[in-house]
């Protein structure tokens, strides 16, 4: 008689997200996937680096199809608060277009990370003539949590982030330039959301990615919610300076103008979570057109007077990626004994359920 077969271990828990808990935003429905990949075209990869309590950084890529020096998107950019450092975004202001994919990873990771960036453009036969270029890279501090100045993000990193990058479902939380990022009193990291809505006649997907990493009181429907209020010990006194990086991409027919208006809200988006946007923050938007338009190669933008439901569809899914960002964190400690605790899902529910 042959001994039973082992029963295959079962997967891994994933956490909960926030629709998971029943706290989705808005009324807008949300894409397959509820992430910037609902966005067609648009792949993310992450290279994750951890090795406790020492480092927790990483690299995030985020690649719209085709995009390069000889084929721009649209694209516009706004400073909520300047304190960081969002490489390339001058140009973007000045043409309103990227001409690069963009790269998200930890404050002094930034300009290694720019240069790999170019390294591998310049690699690509489409780049074979190219002479300038403008690599598009955001940051947020993780020093918090991982010895920042080691540097640990190598080109090697990037490249693998690059090539790595895929559609369908996004990995969120501890992942990638999320692996060190704290907010709102909690470990953070990379959350993602997305909206399908009319426009124009047509349907359209809105979708975002953030990388959370700043200071204030959490607030979720509108109510308060604090580590001590969920029984997690309140922290150490380091403050949290670190910033936020959102991106939103959309197959809306818009000019960089009216994208400029998108990366707005995508900013003040993040005072319904609860930001403080605080002196030591660098809180950026930046959203992208997946489509030129205006050109023989795409239609016309559409009016202003039309954008309402999109502004909507930006403030609900950054609010939502937020809080994506937080439940799907897991508990970090860094090399100085500093310690930021996940969002307990049950904790939280049970918190909210009572008057």
């Amino acid at each position: 008689m042959h001994p039973a077969a082992a029963e295959p271990a079962p997967a891994p828990k994933q956490p909960p997200r926030s629709r998971d808990l029943g706290l989705g935003v808005g009324a807008l429905p949300t894409g397959p996937h509820n992430a910037l990949t609902d966005v067609p075209g648009v792949r993310v990869g992450h290279t994750t680096l951890v090795r406790p309590p020492h480092v927790h950084s990483g690299v995030t890529a985020i690649v719209p199809a085709g995009v390069g020096p000889d084929r721009p998107l649209p694209a516009g950019v706004f400073a909520g608060n300047g304190y960081g450092k969002l490489l390339g975004s001058t140009q973007i202001a000045e043409l309103g277009a990227i001409e690069t994919p963009v790269l998200l990873t930890s404050t002094l990771s930034a300009f290694r990370v720019a240069d790999a960036l170019v390294g591998w453009l310049l690699e690509r036969p489409e780049a074979a003539r190219t002479q300038s270029l403008n690599p598009v890279v955001g940051e947020c501090n993780d020093g918090l949590l991982s010895d920042i100045r080691t540097r640990p993000v190598r080109e090697e990193h990037v490249r693998a982030a690059l090539d790595g990058a895929v559609g369908g479902p996004v990995a969120e939380g501890c992942v990638g330039a999320g692996t060190g990022m704290t907010a709102l009193g909690f470990k953070a990291g990379i959350g993602t959301s997305s909206r399908i809505l009319p426009l124009a006649g047509a349907e359209i997907t809105v979708g975002v990615l953030v990388q959370a990493n700043f200071g204030g009181t959490l607030r979720v429907g509108g109510r308060a919610v604090t580590p001590a209020s969920l029984g997690l010990p309140d922290g150490d006194p380091e403050p949290e300076n670190g910033s936020c990086m959102v991106l939103v991409a959309t197959d809306a027919p818009l000019d960089a103008r009216q994208l400029t208006r998108l990366a707005r809200r995508a900013v003040y988006a993040l005072a319904r979570s609860g930001a403080a946007y605080g002196h030591g923050s660098g809180d950026y938007g930046l959203a992208f057109g997946t489509r030129p338009v205006g050109t023989q190669a795409g239609p016309a933008a559409v009016p202003d007077e039309a954008l309402d439901p999109v502004f909507t569809a930006v403030l609900d899914s950054v609010e939502e990626a937020v809080l994506n960002s937080l439940l799907t964190a897991t508990t970090t400690t860094g090399p100085r004994g500093h310690t930021r605790h996940a969002l307990p899902a049950a904790a939280l529910t049970a918190l909210l359920s009572r008057p």
